[in-house]
């Protein structure tokens, strides 16, 4: 008997444990993150990332090509032809022979003197400088988009407990209105502006879980990872205090913002551009060296015979087409140097703007945080006075709408922090491409690029959907221009 008493117990406490364990069995994997993981996540898979990668690939191969044109190039060619006389005469003569003709040529030839050539390299020198600016660009913008994502979720995550908070706060004080309403001590309009004061604190708790979820998908979506991941963040929303002086920030920005020397590359590119249209005014200086051979047999090898020249050209006169390209590339070099003039104020301004931010929302958080304390004492003295009968219900709940707006408040005011010293940083040209960032051949990016856009088109059925949609879309063309031929012809009939 004992042993089957042992036994059942056994059962039990193992039902007991298999119900304990098994959601945490099935739940979902919860993934720790903090800015720098999510950061370099981002940069190791972005498309961004490889787009500024490929871009700055392209340009180093025009660059190499606009080098290489003041190179030599060596052809070779060969020809085969045959032939006979139309006249009746001198085919009986020659008695009606076709006759064959073989060659082959080989030739070297080499600019000496090209101001159209020299404008291109600089124009393709001044392309490659800037993308090789733009693919850390491409770095400190999608660092800030990380940290504008991280951060909104680290504030999504506070909303959404400030609301938990209310939600509690509020079902706790209507269990206490409840208990003094059945007892005769409170109207029913307490009960029942209670009652709607925690659902309307439920419904906030609603969408403040929605927008934790948003926030978390799009952190996933930026670092490369499945949008279903559920994470959390061993970081909160915090304040250090940030020393930089405005004018140190400004001086800073002038020197190291990247758009700003890009800009400044584009001034470069069209006075290259300018002496590219002025070179029509000037001779071009080539040389060449060739050999050539004919025969009437096939390989035509025989009669060999070399040639070597120097060769000027220059246009005299173009009806004044090389005039107009030159006034156009003067007013596009002046459109450059005024763009440039523009963007360096706007670098200013930017970094002015995110400076005055960063310090309104500094101030806002010790305003914020003294408002809390103040709101959390208001909050329990009224519940307080409410249960001493000596207070109303409108003073409870008036309190705990301060209370959830002031704490709304302080988190607003640290995650504007953050968010506006990131923005500073940007703004200032700050590097953001960690040193032992791993470099990807590129091969490796080849096969990196081919496979996620395999799986995204087989995800999709690209190509069968494109078909689709396209016919389908042609049908639907057709018979809206067959109703209308028809409305036509009617409306004529009817005339």
């Amino acid at each position: 008997m004992a042993k089957k008493k042992n036994a059942v117990r056994t059962a039990l406490l193992s039902a007991l444990f298999t119900a304990l364990l098994a959601p945490a069995a099935f739940a979902q994997d919860v993934l720790p993150i903090d800015l720098q993981t999510a950061i370099d996540k981002a940069f190791a898979s972005h498309a961004d990332i490889k787009k500024a990668e490929y871009s700055l690939d392209a340009s180093r191969a025009r660059y190499n090509a606009a080098r290489e044109s003041f190179g030599p190039k060596v052809t070779f060619s060969h020809s085969f032809g045959r032939s006979r006389y139309w006249d009746d005469e001198l085919n009986a003569r020659y008695q009606n022979q076709i006759g064959n003709s073989f060659s082959n040529s080989t030739g070297l030839s080499m600019p000496i003197f090209n101001l159209g050539l020299i404008a291109a390299e600089k124009q393709a020198k001044a392309g490659y400088q800037s993308s090789v600016l733009g693919e850390e660009l491409a770095f400190i913008r999608l660092k800030q988009s990380v940290t504008d994502a991280y951060y909104a979720l680290l504030a999504a995550i506070d909303a959404e407990k400030v609301c938990q908070q209310s939600v509690a706060a509020l079902e706790d004080h209507l269990k206490n209105v409840k208990a003094q309403y059945d007892v005769g001590v409170v109207a029913k309009v307490d009960l029942l502006r209670s009652e709607v004061e925690l659902t309307s604190a439920q419904q906030s708790l609603i969408k403040a879980e929605n927008g934790h979820d948003i926030a978390e998908a799009r952190l996933n979506n930026i670092m490369g990872i499945p949008h279903d991941t559920k994470l959390n963040p061993v970081e909160e929303l915090g304040y250090t205090v940030y020393t930089e002086t405005l004018p140190n920030c400004i001086n800073y920005a002038m020197l190291h913002r990247l758009d700003l020397q890009q800009s400044a590359l584009q001034v470069k590119a069209a006075e290259a551009a300018l002496n590219g249209a002025k070179a029509d005014w000037t001779p071009s200086v080539g040389g060449s060296l060739s050999n050539n051979w004919a025969d009437g047999n096939w390989p035509g090898d025989k009669n060999s015979r070399w040639s070597a020249g120097i060769s000027v050209n220059m246009t005299l006169f173009d009806s004044g087409i090389t005039k107009s390209n030159v006034s156009a590339a003067k007013a596009n070099l002046m459109t450059a140097k005024e763009t440039y003039r523009q963007d360096t104020d706007n670098v200013q301004l930017d970094v002015r703007n995110c400076y005055f931010n960063l310090r309104e929302s500094e101030k806002r958080i010790s305003t914020t945080q003294v408002a809390v304390a103040k709101a959390e004492e208001d909050y329990h003295i009224a519940q307080v006075r409410y249960e001493a009968g000596v207070g109303t219900n409108t003073d409870v709940l008036d309190a705990q709408v301060a209370l959830t707006t002031a704490r709304n408040n302080f988190n607003t005011a640290l995650y504007d922090y953050n968010t506006s010293k990131a923005a500073l940083q940007t703004a200032m040209g700050v590097e953001a491409r960690p040193e032992d960032y791993k470099y990807m051949t590129y091969g490796e990016r080849y096969k990196a690029t081919k496979a996620v856009y395999n799986s995204a088109a087989e995800k999709t059925e690209s190509e069968k959907t494109l078909k689709e949609t396209v016919k389908a879309l042609e049908k639907a063309r057709a018979e809206r221009r067959k109703a209308a031929a028809s409305a036509e012809k009617a409306e004529k009939k009817a005339k």
